[in-house]
């Protein structure tokens, strides 16, 4: 299921009374605190969440930490849509659409900024040294087909990052094939297998290409191609965000960021452990140009602009958002 597919319109036909109830069962009505349900993914830009859960940092939040492990964004919309999930460590993209359907919510912490990759193959690499982006061109003159490229479906962050390069290198998306993989695995395999010809990916997409050896490898980094390029964000209710729990939460996210900056060894571990990528591998990852794990909202602030427009553009939310409808830097700057 596409996180487009949900339409706006039918979700708040159904949606408003069921997130108002799910909440009170979560937090008590909104007086006390007894539990928080932290909705979070086995993914790189999730990091945080697994290193708190780790080091037992969770035990220093007023509250017992539900964690709700999910594998796409769209099934954590619709959770938090129902009133299931207080917070939500996921994507930019589906945290403006909880936003734009009405849901008290906002975004109070990045969890990483530039972590994508786009990723090519090495012939196209070199057509592109002679040919600039007319190397699309000469690739389907040569190869008899369009490039592809492998990316998480349309919508997403690493696509949403591919059509902003392309756009901004004069590419029409025309001129290439954009395949829709669910899942990093997949893509992966899809490398793997030749089944594609380039990639919009995070780690360990990239790290695991260079280790093996595969003639599709990284070209572009994010932060080369949009500054502050935002991926996995912390979404807060409103009615969380009001309470000390709140303040709570980030301060150990904090401790979470500072831990995978200081001790690289150790949270390879925990990636090994909660993510499924290699201790060798991770460590590797960690120490490469697409591991910035932040917590300041206001380092994603440029790309999540551009992001707000793109989804405008694809209908996934009604109008772009400003900032102010997205962020509440108020909890994250009261640490």
């Amino acid at each position: 299921m596409n996180i487009e597919s949900l339409s706006r319109r039918a979700y708040l036909a159904g949606a408003g009374s069921a997130a108002t109830l799910g909440l009170a069962g979560c937090l008590g009505g909104g007086g006390g605190s007894d539990t928080l349900s932290v909705a979070h993914m086995p993914i790189f830009p999730d990091l945080q969440y697994y290193v708190m859960e780790s080091e037992g940092y969770f035990e220093n939040v007023d509250a017992s930490i539900e964690g709700r492990e999910f594998t796409d964004g769209p099934a954590i919309i619709q959770a938090f849509g129902g009133g299931e999930i207080d917070i939500a460590m996921f994507g930019i993209v589906p945290s403006m659409i909880v936003i734009d359907r009405g849901i008290p919510a906002k975004v109070t912490a990045a969890n990483i900024k530039e972590p994508m990759a786009i990723m090519a193959h090495e012939d196209l690499q070199a057509m592109w040294e002679e040919h600039g982006a007319d190397a699309f061109s000469v690739w389907r003159e040569q190869k008899g087909q369009k490039f592809r490229f492998g990316t998480f479906p349309q919508g997403s962050v690493p696509d949403v990052l591919l059509r902003y390069w392309l756009e901004q290198e004069g590419v029409d998306t025309s001129t290439v094939d954009i395949v829709e993989i669910s899942g990093a695995n997949a893509v992966w395999q899809a490398i793997a297998n030749g089944e594609v010809d380039g990639a919009s990916i995070m780690e360990p997409v990239p790290t695991r290409a260079e280790q093996e050896d595969v003639p599709i490898q990284t070209f572009r980094n994010a932060g080369e191609i949009m500054p502050g390029q935002p991926a996995a964000v912390t979404l807060m209710r409103d009615s969380v965000r009001g309470e000390p729990v709140a303040r709570q939460f980030l301060e150990q996210h904090v401790r979470a960021t500072e831990f995978i900056s200081n001790q690289p060894e150790a949270t390879a571990d925990i990636v090994e452990s909660s993510i499924g990528m290699a201790a060798d591998q991770a460590l590797a990852a960690l120490q490469g140009p697409l591991s910035n794990f932040v917590t300041d909202p206001r380092e994603i602030e440029n790309g999540t602009e551009i992001f707000s427009r793109f989804a405008a553009e694809n209908g996934q939310i009604e109008e772009q958002l400003t900032l102010d409808q997205i962020f509440d830097y108020s909890v994250y700057e009261s640490l």
